[in-house]
């Protein structure tokens, strides 16, 4: 507000205009806040190794092969193939015989079956496991908070 007579009012009203004003200054506390790490105890970990011994039971599988001779006494023109008949195996042998001709002759069949067998074998193992012991120790006091 501006008064036309004069310099700008201040708004207050005043009886006595020529008196001094006095400032007073306001003070205000703020809070500022700060973190720091603090070492507050130490941990040790031992780790120590146990070992046990056991004894495991496991089936192992091995071939049993069984061989059977068959004598056949065939003549033939030509050497025979070994074949397969279900899980046997035939393998023919064969020899030239001296007669008037040469013939071969089917002089036996050896016939070979595979079976397998699961026999219960015991194998020593050793096995070892990890444990961890935890010690907890008081942080050292730093030097400024012994004074």
């Amino acid at each position: 507000m501006v008064d036309s007579n004069g310099p700008p009012s201040t708004g207050l009203t005043s009886e006595r205009p020529s008196e001094d004003v006095t400032a007073v200054p306001l003070m205000e506390e703020r809070l500022s806040i700060a973190k720091e790490l603090v070492e507050c105890e130490r941990v040790r970990v031992r780790v120590s190794v146990e070992e046990r011994h056991e004894t495991i039971t496991e089936q192992l599988l091995r071939d049993d092969l069984q061989i059977e001779r068959i004598p056949q006494n065939i003549r033939l023109t030509e050497a025979p193939s070994v074949r397969f008949e279900g899980d046997t195996t035939i393998v023919p042998i064969v020899k030239e015989v001296v007669v008037v001709e040469k013939a071969l002759m089917l002089v036996e069949e050896v016939h070979i079956r595979r079976r397998s067998i699961a026999e219960p074998t015991q194998i020593p193992v050793s096995l070892r496991a990890e444990r961890a012991a935890v010690d907890r120790e008081p942080a050292p006091v730093p030097a400024e908070a012994r004074e």
